[in-house]
């Protein structure tokens, strides 16, 4: 939990319903009954939000709220279970991950992930459920909704999502090509970088996986030792526009004849001026494209 509990607009943020609605809720149905500070402001406790998550998912699914409002937590609990297996669209899906992360369900968080791997191919179980869940979880992370804690849990669960089925693939280098993935020092978001060099192992090429915050020393022992094709990296966490051109034009310059792939919501901001024979990849089928 928040060191002082949940306001209002934390609700909003992490169950879509109105602040307003929200108040109506509270004074038409006795939804909830939130505590106030001293200067009369309201604030939720964990059982507050879990309620408002589990509530707002089932009307959101066709349930009449002051039918809902009036249940305990227990049937509500059941009806979001019952619900979950009619309902399979991304959206659903994410919200189920949001409520599990809210709640650090060990179980049910794995059961589902499980379930939407199940339901999905593995690229659009990723791309479409778990990275569009990462998006929201980061606009949360941004206005204060969810703590470090709770990004770092669903983080780790999902990395080793990906290792896991990387780990399937067979180590065939069919394309005699490698590509070296990194990501640079400071930068420790690293869920696209897996993806992307899952994605370049399952069609063949050999890929050299250095991971998070890799120190300038260690590519130019790479250059020097390693032969290399492709250059691929990202750039996630905020990065001066000067800082982020200048590191573009040294590792272009340290990897002269290699093509260097990049990716990231850093590029998006600042739209760089990019040395030649640099590409922004801009999603995984552009990437796959390019490795055909």
């Amino acid at each position: 939990m928040k060191d002082k509990g949940y306001s209002i607009k934390d609700l909003e943020n992490l169950s879509g319903v109105k602040a307003h609605t929200i108040r109506i809720w509270e004074k038409r149905y006795n939804l909830l009954v939130p505590e106030r500070t001293d200067t009369n402001i309201r604030f939720y406790s964990d059982e507050d939000l879990r309620r408002m998550l589990n509530v707002s998912l089932l009307v959101r699914n066709g349930y009449k709220i002051s039918k809902v409002a009036a249940w305990d937590d227990e049937k509500i609990n059941e009806a979001v279970l019952e619900s979950s297996k009619h309902r399979t669209s991304e959206s659903d899906y994410i919200d189920r991950l949001i409520l599990d992360m809210v709640k650090f369900d060990n179980r049910s968080f794995y059961r589902l992930t499980t379930e939407i791997l199940n339901t999905f191919s593995f690229e659009d179980a990723v791309t479409k459920v778990f990275f569009e869940f990462f998006v929201r979880v980061g606009i949360y992370w941004q206005v204060g909704s969810v703590f470090p804690a709770q990004e770092h849990y669903v983080t780790n669960i999902f990395r080793q999502k990906l290792i896991a089925e990387t780990d399937k693939l067979r180590v065939a280098n069919t394309k005699n090509a490698s590509i070296l993935f990194f990501l640079p020092e400071n930068e420790l978001h690293e869920m696209s970088l897996l993806f992307y060099s899952y994605l370049a192992q399952k069609m063949g090429y050999h890929v050299i996986y250095l991971g998070q915050f890799v120190p300038w020393a260690d590519l130019e022992k790479i250059q020097q030792q390693v032969k290399v094709d492709f250059i691929f990296t990202a750039f996630i966490n905020s990065v001066p526009k000067e800082e982020l051109n200048n590191y573009l034009i040294a590792l272009k310059e340290l990897f002269s004849t290699q093509k260097l792939f990049v990716t990231g919501w850093q590029l998006q901001v600042h739209q760089p001026d990019l040395p030649r024979n640099v590409k922004v990849v801009k999603d995984y089928k552009e990437f796959k494209e390019y490795l055909r």
